[in-house]
């Protein structure tokens, strides 16, 4: 890659304009924009940065000064600057303390998800309150603080660029690494692929964060996703040290020829691809066909919110539905934050919407669907099955988990989702606590209601699940080692680890050992058992967990809701990646 090309500011004839000592209060001082009321000069001759310096320090005092009286005044701060000493260069104590709090600021807007108006509001009120304990000094060096909003903007973009230059130091570094690739929406409402990575180093320290974002179209080809894809990992190492990529599962992801796994491998590139980031919306509205029924529950559920109904009962309800309200309210295609636990609520008040319904005369069509056997039978399944893939996800989402946890937690609901399936087609309901409610209900007026039909829902998404994992058992073998490797099977392993192994088995230091995973295999000297290494290494540096993911979906969805379309995409992904990284920013450094 040739490298960028850097702006020279000698090469773009700026000359300080005369206009500027009455416009300003600047004056020229060898070749440089001199400030006559703080005696701040600035590098550059660039009238942005006059004007911006003026409106940000000085503007509130002066502005009412015009004509003769303006003239004066500036007479008057010239004669004062002529005395020796009094030229302030960039970088003095109030100066730098000014732009170092700006950052500071800046990075509690961030954290804090404020909008970029409102830190005007900081520097007002922080003024307000040395002026209230009679510190004027103190009030001057807080007016010194800009918070303009596109000062604002340009200090996260410059602490992203730092954090973003520290991640690609610890990249290049690292021994392995892996990606994970989610697909969302940005503020703009087009498709975004967001792409996070997991490094470890020699040391088994292991870091995650967010990556980058691209633009995700609906159009968007497979071929241009695996560019992207090649792309970033070329970028830090290549496939060499990419163990393995997550995904969302979506068709582009999973399809056996065109989606990422098929055409890395048309490719020759042998790298997992493991589909482990779920979307409820996705397995339960088209996958499973079954968005209907949710349509149904989000249009009832929104009509008694805005009711602003109080009845005590629907309290529990109502808190459910404030806890999505971020997504309960919208389409299938988003994500159904909590979708669960207001399924459940929903169903278990099913009797008393119906009534509240029938008071307020609401759609007669929706209402007559608490009286459909049809209906309560899907709403009383789903209700069902949201709730084992609400555990599931939970568990998928441990943090710091290794990736042989997140397969036992899949390998653990495969067989619960056999178990669910058998017992659905002879119309046993022993662990469908919803189905087995309304099975009784309707019973009671001699109504037999077949769930087993239902059967052939759970068939699918045992199909799904079994395409999405299929990778997985192909490192069962290296994953049993990993948990154990004192009791493994030598001859059932690789012959590169026969060795190695019978050294590890016979030496009593580690076959009294307590610790399991990276802290046993970290102790493990590299010069006689560099083979296991590598392979606790390339493991451990599998994302074993969907917490980043998630996180980083919970940030955007919010950021959105707060910024809408007051901000860029550049600006939102900035905000992002400072939302969740874990490297800290070093101020001193910004200033400088």
């Amino acid at each position: 890659m040739s490298a960028p090309k850097h702006r020279k500011v000698d090469s773009e004839n700026r000359s300080f304009k005369e206009r500027w000592e009455s416009d300003y209060f600047f004056v020229n001082h060898n070749g440089k924009p001199l400030c006559l009321v703080c005696s701040q000069m600035l590098a550059v001759c660039k009238e942005y940065n006059v004007r911006r310096h003026y409106i940000s320090l000085h503007e509130k005092a002066y502005a009412q000064y015009t004509g003769e009286l303006r003239t004066a005044i500036i007479k008057d701060l010239r004669s004062k600057q002529s005395k020796p000493g009094t030229v302030r260069k960039p970088g003095t104590a109030n100066d730098t303390a000014a732009i170092k709090a700006s950052f500071i600021i800046c990075d509690e807007i961030v954290k804090r998800k404020q909008l970029f108006a409102d830190v005007a509001v900081i520097k007002e009120c922080a003024i307000k309150m040395a002026r209230a304990f009679g510190n004027e000094e103190m009030a001057a060096k807080f007016n010194m603080v800009s918070l303009q909003p596109q000062t604002v903007a340009r200090h996260i973009s410059a602490m992203h660029q730092q954090i973003k230059q520290k991640l690609h130091t610890h990249i290049k570094n690292c021994c392995y690494f892996s990606l994970a690739l989610d697909e969302n929406v940005n503020v703009g409402g087009t498709g975004l692929m967001i792409f996070f990575i997991r490094t470890i180093d020699d040391n088994f320290n292991v870091s995650e964060d967010f990556l980058k974002c691209v633009s995700s179209p609906k159009n968007k080809k497979e071929e241009e996703l695996l560019n992207d894809v090649k792309s970033i990992v070329m970028e830090y190492g290549g496939f060499e040290k990419c163990t393995s990529i997550i995904t969302d599962g979506t068709k582009s992801m999973t399809s056996k020829h065109l989606g990422l796994s098929g055409l890395l491998k048309k490719e020759g590139i042998e790298c997992a691809v493991l589909h482990c980031i779920i979307h409820e919306e996705c397995l339960l509205g088209s996958l499973l066909n079954m968005s209907d029924v949710m349509d149904i529950v989000i249009k009832i559920s929104n009509f008694i919110k805005e009711q602003k109904v109080t009845k005590k009962k629907f309290k529990p309800f109502l808190e459910e539905i404030d806890a999505a309200e971020g997504d309960f309210s919208l389409h299938n295609n988003v994500c159904w934050t909590n979708v669960g636990k207001c399924l459940y609520k929903f169903f278990s008040l099913r009797k008393e919407i119906y009534l509240f319904l029938k008071e307020k005369n609401y759609d007669p069509v929706l209402t007559e669907s608490f009286s459909n056997a049809e209906f309560l039978s899907s709403l009383a399944f789903l209700t069902d099955l949201t709730h084992y893939l609400h555990f599931l996800k939970k568990n998928l989402e441990e943090k710091d988990q290794p990736i042989t946890q997140l397969y036992s937690h899949i390998s653990v609901f495969s067989n619960k989702l056999m178990l669910l399936k058998l017992n659905l087609i002879s119309n046993d309901l022993t662990y469908f606590e919803s189905c087995n409610e309304l099975y009784k209900e309707f019973e009671e007026c001699s109504i037999f209601l077949d769930f087993s039909k239902f059967g052939e829902k759970i068939e699918i998404l045992i199909e799904n699940f079994n395409e999405r994992f299929k990778d997985f058992s192909k490192m069962n073998s290296s994953f049993k080692m990993y948990n154990n490797p004192l009791t493994t099977d030598i001859i059932s392993e690789k012959r590169e680890y026969h060795l190695e192994l019978c050294d590890l088995q016979s030496d009593l230091f580690f076959a009294t050992r307590e610790e399991m995973g990276v802290s046993f295999f970290r102790q493990l000297p590299k010069e006689k058992y560099c083979n296991l290494r590598d392979l606790a290494l390339r493991v451990t540096s599998m994302f074993g967990s969907t917490y980043l993911c998630e996180k980083a979906l919970s940030e955007l969805n919010n950021l959105k809701s707060i910024y809408r379309n007051s901000i860029s995409n550049q600006t939102l992904q900035e905000i992002l990646h400072l939302s969740i990284t874990n490297f800290k920013l070093d101020f001193d450094e910004l200033v400088s």
